[in-house]
Parts: structure tokens; C-alpha cells; sequence
């Protein structure tokens, strides 16, 4: 039963909500749009905010699935914090697009929602900073880092698990990214993580932000 509800989480975090909306509204793949990442971020900036707050909302609301299920079914927190690594796991690394996928935060957002809430508001307060800055990719690598101390603080050993259940995940598609850099360095690792690109050299700023 348990490895049911696991794989139901998967499934739930794979389906690409933002690339068929991509779809609906532009006719373009995402995997083929700017940085290449399946996200509420790249379909702004392909299709406004419109089409991101539908595709981010789905987002948000496929990571709840599993844990919801999880905690209906099993009523143990422990299940339902692994459940939310799946959905995020899905959301990165989607078998509906052949292994592409997001940055997997939309989904971790909607697990803590279910599992627990301090999750989503050092995700949300990362991500709000962030874009008020206009360094959205970094302050959200600082939350995703801060949410195991933070989780640990607020909900014990279960709160520690989702922690690392749903940051593990996004921490190794920053560092993979959508594509193998030229050649790996402690450099190359870094600035995948931190500003989710492989220079740390100044960019001009874009339109919308690369790490949802």
C-alpha cells in the first residue's frame, strides 16, 4: 500500500501542468523555450502572468496529492514527508517528458501545505524576496537550504525528514541542471546552485526568473 501511494505521488508531481498549458495557450514546449525549464517561471515569460498563475497554481497543487493521500491512508507523517520528495521528484525529473522537467518548489510548496505549513512559508518568503530584488534564484537556494534547520525547529524529526525528502531533490536538479556544463568545477557546482546557471560572471537580467 505504501509503495502505491508513493508511486500515485510520483505520478501527481509528473504531469506537467505548465507545459500543457504552455500548449493550450502558445501551441510551444517549454523544453524549448528559454532556459528549457518546464515551470511557472518559463511559461511567464512565454505566455504572461496569466498562464503562470494557472500552471503555478496546478504546480502548487499536485504536491499536495501524495502527502494527502499518505496521511489519509497511513496516517503517518513519516509516509506522507517521503510522498512529498516523490512529487518533487516527478516535477524535476517527469516521465511524462522523457526526464525534463522544473526546479520542483511549486510542488514542495503544496506538500508542506499538507504536511507542514513552515515549509511553504520559508519557500514563499525565498521566493518573494527574491523576485522583490530580482534575485529570485538565489534567495530561493537559501530557502531550500534554511528548510531543514528551519523544519527541525518547528516539527521535530518528521518536520527534518520532509526537509530533506523535498530540498535533496531540488538541490541535485540545480547542481544537473537541464543539460551537462562544458566541463564540471567546484565553480560550475556553485553557481548551479546559487544562481542556477553555469557562469558567475554578471547576466543581464531577464524577464522572468529561472528557478521555479
Amino acid at each position: 500500500m505504501i509503495a502505491c501511494v508513493l508511486v500515485v505521488a510520483y505520478l501527481a508531481g509528473a504531469v506537467p501542468a505548465s507545459n500543457i498549458v504552455a500548449h493550450l495557450a502558445t501551441g510551444r514546449d517549454l523544453r524549448r523555450f528559454g532556459t528549457g525549464t518546464v515551470s511557472g517561471s518559463g511559461l511567464y515569460g512565454l505566455a504572461g502572468f496569466g498562464a503562470m498563475a494557472a500552471g503555478g497554481l496546478t504546480d502548487i497543487a499536485k504536491g499536495s496529492v501524495g502527502p494527502a493521500l499518505a496521511l489519509a491512508v497511513t496516517r503517518d507523517a513519516r509516509i506522507a514527508a517521503l510522498a512529498a520528495g516523490c512529487a518533487v521528484i516527478g516535477h524535476n525529473w517527469s516521465v511524462f517528458l522523457r526526464g525534463a522537467g522544473g526546479r520542483g518548489l511549486s510542488p514542495a510548496m503544496g506538500a508542506g501545505l499538507v504536511v507542514a505549513w513552515p515549509a511553504t512559508a520559508v519557500l514563499a518568503l525565498g521566493l518573494s524576496v527574491g523576485r522583490l530584488l530580482r534575485h529570485t534564484a538565489l534567495f530561493s537556494a537559501f530557502a531550500v537550504l534554511a528548510l531543514v534547520p528551519v523544519l527541525w525547529l518547528t516539527d521535530g524529526e518528521d518536520g527534518v525528514l520532509l526537509g530533506v525528502a523535498v530540498a535533496l531533490p531540488i538541490v541535485v536538479k540545480r547542481v544537473m541542471g537541464n543539460a551537462p556544463p562544458a566541463r564540471w568545477s567546484a565553480t560550475v557546482v556553485t553557481s548551479r546552485l546559487l544562481l542556477d546557471r553555469d557562469t558567475v560572471h554578471r547576466e543581464p537580467q531577464e524577464r522572468w526568473p529561472r528557478d521555479r
